[in-house]
């Protein structure tokens, strides 16, 4: 059964995080806030929960999924970061930004390219979010919650809650999201690529 919090989008009630936090643990998927749509989001490294979001958004192995950091020091974890691409990243987090970077040996092979080792990384300008990403400790690994066939992601947990609820083990509602993506920016080689235009302004980005 799913379960269904919902959590002050200021002061979120650490019952309830320590609640999800079992959940996530326990292999759980769950949708969640952040500040461009809501997200699909399981615990690091979880294969038969990184299948089941799979299937629910008819995903092949080529995606790359996102780890959803709560700060700039664990983004330097799991991705490789120097001086030039570290600057960029503190001036620009937390923000509707996903980053992608060549991967440190932290991230999980099943969440890498095939042909490739890079991974896209963010951090959220979302309460909720950080708060969960806080207590987690560690990444969420995620997609964006974008329907089969549609290109925007899902802003509204109700709706969320009616379309997916059957299958997912918890929907954290926060309320109203905004309808546009991140900005997807390559940063795995200096000057930085636009790969998609989304909330974050690119213009910082482009030389």
């Amino acid at each position: 059964m799913t379960q269904f919090f919902q959590l002050h989008p200021d002061n979120p009630q650490k019952r309830l995080i320590d609640q999800a936090l079992t959940i996530i643990r326990q292999g759980g998927v769950v949708a969640y806030p952040t500040d461009s749509g809501y997200a699909l989001g399981c615990h690091l490294g979880d294969k038969k929960a990184i299948e089941k979001i799979k299937w629910l958004r008819s995903l092949d192995d080529k995606h790359n999924f996102t780890l959803v950091c709560s700060d700039l020091s664990e983004i330097g974890t799991y991705a490789k970061v120097d001086n030039a691409v570290f600057r960029l990243l503190k001036t620009h987090t937390p923000g509707p930004y996903t980053f992608i970077l060549n991967a440190t040996s932290e991230v999980p092979r099943l969440l890498l390219h095939p042909k490739r080792r890079s991974i896209g990384v963010r951090v959220p300008d979302h309460r909720i979010t950080l708060a969960l990403l806080k207590a987690l400790g560690e990444p969420l690994m995620s997609v964006t919650l974008i329907p089969v066939g549609e290109e925007l992601p899902m802003t509204d947990p109700e709706e969320i809650r009616e379309r997916f609820g059957a299958h997912l083990d918890l929907i954290i509602d926060g309320g109203a999201c905004h309808l546009e993506p991140t900005t997807v920016v390559d940063l795995r080689d200096l000057p930085p690529v636009i790969v998609r235009e989304g909330r974050g302004d690119p213009a910082p980005f482009q030389v």
